[in-house]
């Protein structure tokens, strides 16, 4: 593993050592002085009371504080766990290094006979942002809406007011599309929102014969947040001049200067406060340098905090199933199912080929002054590429004839490998006596790779409590694959990617198919259905999609947390937007629906208030 440190170290040796780029650096420096400014600043004269506080300053927190500040006469709270967000974290060729920092919550999933059994102790490794921006900043930025049908799905299910023609309107709401040829599009795209969309601005060959592949085999060219979201396409990102824009950045730093929001970071909440009796929330408890502090709210709080920390405050505030509360000695203020409902999209991690042109490899990148040049002075070239990723394929493996499919599969197209980044080893939490004995002779070919994804599982898992403390990580039981038609889609998924490498496209470039089999599988015939369905619990790669722990549904739903108003029900004045809600996992990478949850929440608080 190549340490971030070490890699700052490399930037300034190039940058201090190669002509052209000393300029550059300095253009870099005094970029992330501006940024250090424009991120609001932690408050250390925090009020008493506000109206509004808004627990978690990720994805969804950052829009819901921008958006209830433009009521100049409201007051906010956007209380943070982690720490200020830098200039270096927005460097796209970067996004693998971050979990390694202090802005990840580094949660582990609970051992597993099901997946990750190719992964140290049986874990998978779940990252979370612990940064102004939460996990906007440790993602790989790639932004995708999902389907029609997604939205159409969570309105059948009860959720008034959450259809595809409710919620497309929220999407454009945020978006500043800068993709060239979208940029006339305005029935599914608009200019002028917080959130930058656009190219990545470098492309490597590898990416361009994939997309040959999917011609080549009858695909075509999409859009996919337009109206059609089964075909082939580079991707769409969360980027601005070549640049990360998370959350924070986006809905937080124009807004810097409102004197109606207060930021309090490095702080951990620890408790709702919640009146047992009139079942009204209150105010919030937090910690702050070992001090404890309570702060109260007007009106409302609301938890933004994300699919594992919105379930555990809840949970240690009194609000969850009754049963498991109970155990762990806290008082019951309401029997909801908080923590069911877990969903998340997963990848198979070891599919490989080898190629005769270059991929994109640490060693190569990291010495190598031209990139440095390019990405210091004009942030272009390979830096400008989200960890590795370029490129994706969207099917439906159950329709594959159908025009306007519904995609149950992802391929998403690196054109690195996981031998190419020693990174990505640890970020998955690989076993490394399994790498040594499989991967590593291939360290030093060229190699692509792709992720096949299920966009639809159908397995569910559950966030509990390890005990009462809040300072204490919750347990995550994933239950990957087990539902027997997650495995089978895998199966298909992963032959797709195999029929594209053979394309004559791909063999252009001398693609193979790398075919040592993994520990735990050699009994089985390589490249046979059985064979993968092994190697797909070996290798079960999060693609970090957590969603629906406390599930939006309306009141005659038993298993439901929150109502279609985003309120906790039997709970006043508390709210929970974020991912969490989720009631079924949207076919695409979640960000960009956070977004949306958060623009759509937002106004609902303002619809309220005015009444």
């Amino acid at each position: 593993m190549i340490p971030l440190a070490v890699v700052l170290l490399m930037l300034v040796k190039h940058a201090t050592t190669q002509t052209g780029i000393v300029e550059g650096l300095l253009k870099i420096l005094q970029e992330g002085g501006t940024h250090l400014y424009n991120e609001p600043p932690d408050e250390a004269n925090i009020y008493s009371e506000y109206d509004f506080i808004v627990v978690g300053a990720g994805s969804a927190g950052c829009v819901v504080a921008n958006r209830l500040t433009e009521v100049p006469d409201w007051t906010v709270l956007l209380i943070e766990a982690g720490r200020e967000e830098n200039y270096v974290m927005d460097v796209p060729i970067l996004a693998n290094y971050l979990q390694f920092s202090d802005a990840n919550w580094k949660y582990k999933t609970e051992p597993s006979d099901t997946a990750c059994l190719g992964h140290t102790n049986r874990q998978c490794n779940w990252p979370r942002g612990k940064v102004m921006g939460g996990s906007s900043v440790l993602n790989y930025m790639i932004y995708t809406r999902g389907n029609w049908r997604d939205y159409d799905n969570w309105l059948e299910m009860g959720n008034e007011g959450w259809g595809y023609k409710d919620v497309l309107p929220y999407f454009m709401k945020s978006e500043d599309n800068n993709v060239e040829e979208m940029e006339m599009d305005n029935e599914y795209h608009s200019k002028g929102g917080y959130l930058s969309v656009s190219n990545i601005p470098y492309r490597t060959a590898l990416a361009d014969r994939f997309i040959e592949a999917g011609l080549e085999t009858g695909s075509r060219i999409i859009d996919y947040n337009g109206q059609n979201q089964t075909g082939f396409s580079y991707l769409q990102v969360s980027m601005k001049n070549g640049t990360r824009w998370s959350g924070s950045r986006a809905f937080l730093h124009p807004i810097r200067d409102r004197k109606n929001l207060h930021v309090k970071k490095y702080s951990l909440v620890t408790r709702i406060l919640i009146d047992p009796r009139t079942k009204v929330a209150y105010g919030v408890e937090f910690v702050n340098k070992q001090y404890t502090y309570r702060v109260m709210a007007k009106r409302e709080v609301i938890i933004s905090a994300g699919t594992i920390n919105s379930p555990q405050l809840l949970m240690l505030s009194g609000i969850g199933p009754q049963e498991h509360l109970r155990s762990h000695k806290i008082p019951v203020i309401k029997d909801l199912k908080v923590g069911y409902n877990l969903m998340d999209h997963i990848a198979f991690g070891g599919l490989l080929f080898t190629c005769n042109v270059s991929s994109l490899r640490t060693v190569d990148l990291l010495f190598s002054p031209e990139y440095y040049r390019k990405y210091f002075s004009y942030h272009r070239g390979p830096f400008s590429i989200p960890g590795g990723c370029e490129a994706m394929a969207l099917y439906d493996l159950q329709n594959p004839n159908v025009t306007d499919g519904y995609p149950d599969t992802e391929l998403l197209f690196q054109s690195g490998s996981i031998v190419s980044d020693p990174t990505l080893i640890k970020n998955f939490g690989i076993d490394e006596a399994l790498y040594n004995l499989v991967y590593k002779e291939i360290e030093n070919e060229n190699t692509w790779m792709v992720l096949p994804m299920l966009l639809l599982p159908k397995s569910k898992g559950r966030i509990t409590l390890k005990d009462r403390n809040p300072k204490h990580k919750p347990l995550i039981h994933h239950n990957y694959y087990t539902v027997q038609d997650d495995l089978d889609t895998m199966v298909a998924a992963i032959k797709k990617t195999i029929e594209l490498s053979k394309t004559k496209a791909m063999q252009k470039i001398g693609s193979r198919l790398y075919d040592k089999k993994l520990p735990g599988c050699t009994e089985l015939s390589f490249g046979s259905d059985e064979y993968w369905r092994c190697a797909a619990r070996q290798l079960t790669f999060t693609i970090y999609h957590y969603t629906g722990t406390c599930k939006m549904g309306p009141a005659s739903d038993s298993n439901s947390v929150v109502d279609p108003r985003l309120r906790v029900h039997g709970i006043k004045s508390l709210r929970v937007i974020d991912a969490s809600i989720m009631p079924m996992i949207p076919n695409c990478h979640t960000n960009a629906p956070t977004y949306m949850i958060a623009e759509k929440g937002s106004d609902m608080i303002k619809e309220d208030w005015s009444k």
